[in-house]
């Protein structure tokens, strides 16, 4: 099994802070927060390479970044792509960076996580990789808590055996407070779909779009995620994670 970090946004919510630096490597309680989901992937077991995929603003940056990881921890063993892009206006969008990295690395042999460098989780991601090996694909999810609150997230319906039933970006009128995060296992079934989905021509961008496509055509599971979880996506996100996880920073 491999993973796939998208770390190729540009970011511009955050500008100033993320003109020079790219938002994964800005720093959560003392660590880049790419270190933060590199630290919970490391217990998964069988993972044989991890994929940061950037842009050519920040390429060298990761670059130095990932040899720095190395040296420090040999648990995993990092790979930067550099997707080619040079700012916001010709990105790939994340599942063209997904499609990219699978067709320039031969991925589709084996089974694939994929999670935004930019997510934030309190816990091991050890559990979700257990229940999710064995399935097409697994969706990672979380209970915003309230309506309200759902309205700026994808809004998720599954059945009594966690399978997706509905799918909806955003909605005006939610049925659920279950939201889908940046987190997903693709067995090696599934993760060919990706040129399929980008053939066809369908939106490159937010690979949310992808299981939305996805779930009508293969069997998408959910599970549940523990703890804490941040999409960090404003200063005032970012300044919040920057507390919060203070508690969990392993001395």
């Amino acid at each position: 099994m491999n993973v796939l970090i998208l770390a190729a946004g540009y970011a511009t919510r955050l500008y100033p802070l993320t003109l020079t630096k790219a938002k994964p490597l800005l720093e959560i309680a003392g660590k880049p927060m790419i270190e933060w989901v590199l630290n919970n992937l490391a217990p998964i077991p069988d993972i044989q390479t991890v994929y940061v995929v950037t842009n050519s603003k920040f390429a060298q940056d990761f670059q130095h970044w990932a040899d720095s990881y190395q040296q420090r921890s040999e648990k995993l063993s990092l790979k930067v792509i550099n997707d080619g892009s040079k700012d916001d206006a010709d990105k790939l969008g994340a599942i063209g960076d997904i499609n990219l990295v699978l067709l320039r690395e031969n991925l589709a042999q084996d089974d694939l996580i994929i999670v935004a460098g930019d997510n934030l989780f309190s816990e091991p991601l050890t559990e979700f990789a257990v229940h999710a090996r064995g399935s097409e694909a697994t969706l990672a999810t979380f209970d915003v808590g309230n309506l309200e609150a759902i309205k700026k997230y994808s809004a998720i319906t599954t059945d009594a055996d966690g399978i997706i039933t509905s799918f909806e970006e955003k909605p005006a009128q939610p049925k659920s407070t279950l939201t889908g995060i940046a987190l997903y296992y693709f067995s090696r079934e599934t993760v060919p779909l990706f040129t399929t989905y980008i053939a066809a021509g369908n939106n490159p961008d937010q690979p949310g779009r992808f299981i939305q496509w996805l779930y009508q055509r293969k069997r998408v599971k959910t599970y549940q995620i523990k703890g804490t979880w941040f999409d960090i996506g404003s200063k005032e996100t970012l300044e919040e994670a920057n507390e919060l996880f203070k508690q969990f920073r392993k001395v």
